[in-house]
C-alpha cells in the first residue's frame, strides 16, 4: 500500500482563458474543478496507474468537504483529519496564446496543535500497512516547520519507505532527519543547497549536495526530464532523464506526475532507471491536459520509449 500525505488539501480550479490581461473581464474556454494539494494529485495518478493509495492529510468545512466527496467520486480511498477552519482553494490561470499560467493560492486554514495530533495518530496507524508514504506540499498555518522531519524519523522506525516533496524550511528540516527520497524541483532545489544553477554540471552536483545534506537518495525535476543521485548496483550513481519537449497545454502538476509515476514503478519493483523512466514519462504527458495528476496509461506507455537515461560524473569527482 501507498499513502500520500497532504496537510494543505485543496479545491484546485484550472481555468484557460486566452489573451489574459489583468483588469480585465475574461471568459474560459475549458475549466476543470478537482481536489488538489501535492500528495493528493499524486493519489490521482498512481490510482489512474492502478496502484494501490490512501489519500490523507487534513479536510474543514463545505471546501474539505468537496474535497473528500470528489476524491471518493474518483474511487481514492481516502482518510483525513477533519478540522475547524475550512480547507483553501487555488485557482490557476492558463493563457494559451502564450503558454503562460498564472496561479494564485490561498494560504489555508489555521491548525491547531491538537488536531497535528490526531494526523499524527492517523498516519502511524495507517502506516502499520504500508510500503511507501509520500509527505507531499506545503504546510497549513499553525504546522511546525519541522513536522515532516519528525514523522520521517517515526516512518523510518516502521521500517516505511519515505519520500519527501516538499520546499523551504520544511524541506531543509525533513532532509536533515534522513528521508529515503527527496524530489524538489530546480527552484527549490537552488534554496535548498543555496546557490543556483548554471547548467547540467551544476544541476548534477546539486543532487549530490542534497545527499550530503541527509536525503538517502535525490531526484531534481526539470523541464525535460529530471536528474537523480540513486543507488544503483549498491553505488550511488548520478543519472540524467530527459525527454524531446512537447506541446505544452498546463505544465502545473506535473512534477506530481513525475513522482507519481516513479513511486508506482519502484512500488512494483522496477529498476532504478525504469522507475526514473516511467516518471519522466508520466510528468511529460501529464502536461497536455488541463488539471493536475490526470494522465492517460496508454500514452504514457508509448512516451516511455522515447525517454534517454544516460549515467553521468559529476565535474568533482572527475581523477
Amino acid at each position: 500500500m501507498i499513502i500520500t500525505v497532504t496537510l494543505n488539501a485543496a479545491i484546485d480550479k484550472s481555468l484557460n482563458v486566452p489573451s489574459f490581461r489583468l483588469g480585465r473581464r475574461h471568459r474560459t474556454v475549458e475549466q476543470t474543478t478537482m481536489a488538489g494539494g501535492k500528495g493528493v494529485n499524486v493519489a490521482r495518478t498512481l490510482k489512474t496507474l492502478g496502484q494501490p493509495v490512501i489519500a490523507t492529510g487534513f479536510q474543514g468545512g463545505p471546501t474539505g468537504t468537496r474535497i473528500v466527496e470528489q476524491l471518493t467520486e474518483d474511487s481514492i480511498l481516502n482518510d483525513f483529519v477533519r478540522i475547524r477552519e475550512e480547507s483553501r482553494t487555488n485557482t490557476a490561470v492558463y493563457d494559451p496564446t502564450n503558454g503562460q499560467m498564472t496561479e494564485i493560492n490561498e494560504r489555508g486554514p489555521a491548525i491547531t496543535a491538537k488536531e497535528v495530533e490526531l494526523f499524527r495518530d492517523k498516519l502511524l496507524y495507517l502506516a502499520r500497512g504500508a510500503d511507501i508514504v509520500v509527505l507531499a506540499g506545503s504546510l497549513p498555518r499553525g504546522v511546525e516547520v519541522d513536522v515532516y522531519a519528525g514523522l520521517v524519523r517515526e516512518l523510518r522506525r516502521m521500517d516505511v519507505l519515505v519520500i519527501v516533496d516538499t520546499d523551504g524550511e520544511p524541506l531543509r528540516h525533513a532532509v536533515r532527519a534522513e528521508p529515503d527520497l527527496i524530489s524538489p524541483n530546480v527552484l527549490e532545489a537552488e534554496e535548498l543547497v543555496g546557490h543556483e544553477f548554471n547548467d547540467d554540471e551544476d544541476r548534477a552536483i546539486a543532487v549530490r549536495e542534497m545527499v550530503q545534506l541527509g536525503a538517502r537518495e535525490a531526484i531534481m525535476t526539470a523541464p525535460d526530464g529530471c536528474v537523480a543521485a540513486m543507488h544503483v548496483d549498491g553505488e550511488r550513481q548520478l543519472l540524467r532523464v530527459t525527454v524531446e519537449p512537447r506541446e505544452t497545454v498546463a505544465a502545473v502538476g506535473s512534477g506530481d506526475a513525475f513522482l507519481a509515476g516513479y513511486v508506482a514503478s519502484r512500488y512494483g519493483g522496477g529498476s532504478v532507471e525504469d522507475c526514473l523512466r516511467f516518471g519522466v514519462a508520466c510528468g511529460a504527458e501529464s502536461t497536455k491536459r488541463l488539471g493536475a495528476g490526470l494522465i492517460d496509461p496508454r500514452e504514457v506507455e508509448k512516451l516511455t520509449a522515447e525517454v534517454d537515461v544516460q549515467r553521468i560524473v559529476a565535474p568533482a569527482e572527475v581523477g
